[in-house]
């Protein structure tokens, strides 16, 4: 009979097994958010205000979160959108809901998010029920990065949208060299200093995102998906880009 898997074993990027990432998401769960804003300069919080400003229900919604995490997206609707929007947050690691749960209950646009554990890759809801299917930073971390993409599509209603807010990297000459080194080299150090994560979790961090599909690749891959009228947005210098498609 095979073992399970060693959770002391770092997460490999390009493998991406569901249940070390699983794992290594539950472990740095509490550390998560503090990281988030520490790690970006708190300009991640401006990341995804820009896209529920930008990728905006015209009927009120409702609204699909996938990769949800700790739920700060899907209260960037909530809080964008007013008492009539619905938001629904989706996770596959439930002590990142466990954190997003009590943070929907200490602010007052909680209460329109219902938190959902699923995998992004079988979400369970039909065909065509939400007007806006979005993710920040969790796509690149699905096992098959297409089946969940297809997934975001089928969910999404005819004429809705479905908007992806990952990590790039940025082109500039300077700028890209210098967030190069910050990415690579000193980012994982931090990371791994303050949660000495087992999985090391902020080392997997910037392989996931440099083997992720990226500007036109994944562009092609949401048009084959059944997106059209595909177009981008790239934020601070394009460490981070807002991929939009209409189903």
């Amino acid at each position: 009979m095979p073992l399970p898997p060693d959770t002391t074993d770092p997460v490999s990027a390009t493998t991406k097994n569901p249940t070390q990432i699983r794992r290594m998401f539950g472990a740095i769960a509490g550390k998560y958010d503090f990281l988030n804003h520490f790690l970006s300069l708190g300009i991640d919080r401006s990341w995804r205000r820009r896209t529920a400003g930008l990728v905006k229900p015209s009927s009120g919604g409702p609204i699909l979160d996938v990769c949800s995490g700790t739920a700060d997206l899907a209260l960037e609707y909530a809080r964008a959108g007013g008492r009539n929007i619905s938001v629904v947050g989706t996770d596959f690691c439930r002590e990142m809901l466990n954190i997003a749960s009590l943070k929907c209950r200490s602010r007052s646009e909680g209460n329109r998010i219902q938190l959902v554990e699923s995998d992004a890759c079988r979400l369970p809801f039909r065909d065509g029920a939400f007007e806006i299917v979005c993710v920040a930073f969790g796509l690149r971390n699905v096992g098959d990065t297409q089946k969940g993409l297809n997934e975001m599509v089928r969910v999404c209603q005819a004429g809705g949208r479905v908007a992806i807010l990952e990590f790039s990297m940025p082109q500039g000459k300077v700028a890209g060299r210098l967030y190069a080194w910050y990415f690579r080299s000193l980012l994982p150090l931090v990371g791994q200093l303050l949660t000495g994560s087992p999985q090391k979790a902020y080392h997997y961090l910037p392989e996931s995102v440099l083997g992720f599909p990226q500007g036109e690749d994944l562009m092609k891959r949401m048009r084959g998906a059944g997106l059209r009228d595909v177009f981008i947005k790239r934020f601070t210098f394009g460490i981070a880009t807002l991929y939009v498609g209409t189903k």
